[in-house]
């Protein structure tokens, strides 16, 4: 049950480069704006049914908590803003990337922030990390700061969510309300000026806007069911489904360009990848082998 909802919410997210070209002519922040505003109202009504108010009240009266998903809530939407811009904007081959190279910032934030000691094959996958990044600036002609933003901004966004203990459920409902105000002022805004196309596309375009809620709630709450269930090892070879798949689209289905500089840079990254990923399950493997041997020999 972990793997398949761990396979659901990966798949999900690496379907959206399908999904947001959808609800355009809405742009970037707008887009932005309405999934902060239906993803309040899908998880209000998800806490209703699952009786898990008590745990947003503890949240808000928490003033650590609170400041903390603040931060939360705040990257999310950089992040989500940078990523629907550069879906619709045919750089998804450019999300793909933040999203391969996430793991290994997620590594450098831990010693950063923590002082975690990094084994000397995690440092080699950081390197060898570091020189995809170099390859990719030259064939780019630019650093690739749409991975780079979308991987620190997940990144610091799973540092944020490490540090506070909060379910999934009231923790996503908390970061929402704390910015549906200035999300409901966009849309205002928008609308005020002219610009904005709830109600002005059509009912479909609308419904689209409207399931933006669901499609924000949903995976998050399946990776949360996941993570619950099945060793983070197993979390970490299924999280690459979703950069793969939108490498894929953005390939084959938006035929963007993969020219052979590209390509290696990529390969690059795999390899790094490829480092780190022995690396963790082996140490994993040694861990369970450990504890397994400890619980031998503890007295009855």
């Amino acid at each position: 049950m972990g793997v398949a909802s761990g396979l659901a919410a990966y798949g999900m997210w690496g379907l959206f480069p399908l999904y947001f070209p959808l609800l355009e002519p809405s742009g970037g922040l707008e887009i932005v704006a309405h999934r902060v505003l239906w993803s309040l109202v899908f998880v209000a009504g998800l806490l209703t049914v699952v009786r898990r108010w008590s745990h947003v009240r503890a949240a808000f009266t928490d003033r650590r908590t609170l400041l903390v998903l603040l931060g939360a809530a705040l990257l999310i939407a950089v992040n989500w803003l940078v990523f629907v811009w550069a879906v619709n904007s045919g750089h998804v081959v450019e999300t793909s990337l933040g999203y391969f190279i996430n793991p290994l910032v997620s590594v450098l934030l831990g010693v950063v922030v923590f002082s975690e000691r990094l084994r000397p094959l995690q440092w080699t996958a950081v390197g060898i990390a570091a020189v995809a990044v170099v390859v990719l600036t030259v064939d780019y002609g630019r650093p690739p700061w749409i991975a780079l933003a979308l991987a620190s901004s997940f990144g610091l966004y799973g540092l944020m969510k490490k540090v506070v203990r909060v379910e999934a459920a009231p923790g996503l409902f908390v970061e929402t309300a704390l910015v549906v105000v200035p999300a409901g002022a966009v849309l205002a805004v928008l609308h005020a000026q002219g610009d904005g196309t709830a109600g002005n596309a059509g009912i479909g375009h609308l419904l689209l806007l409207l399931s933006s809620g669901i499609a924000t709630a949903v995976p998050l709450l399946l990776f949360a069911a996941a993570t619950r269930r099945i060793p983070l090892s197993t979390v970490g070879l299924l999280q690459y489904v979703t950069p793969l798949m939108q490498l894929a689209i953005g390939v084959f289905v938006n035929h963007e360009p993969m020219p052979p500089a590209r390509l290696v840079g990529f390969v690059i990254v795999w390899i790094a990848l490829a480092v780190f990923t022995a690396d963790s399950l082996r140490q994993a493997r040694a861990g369970s082998r450990r504890r397994a041997a400890e619980a031998a020999v503890a007295p009855v």
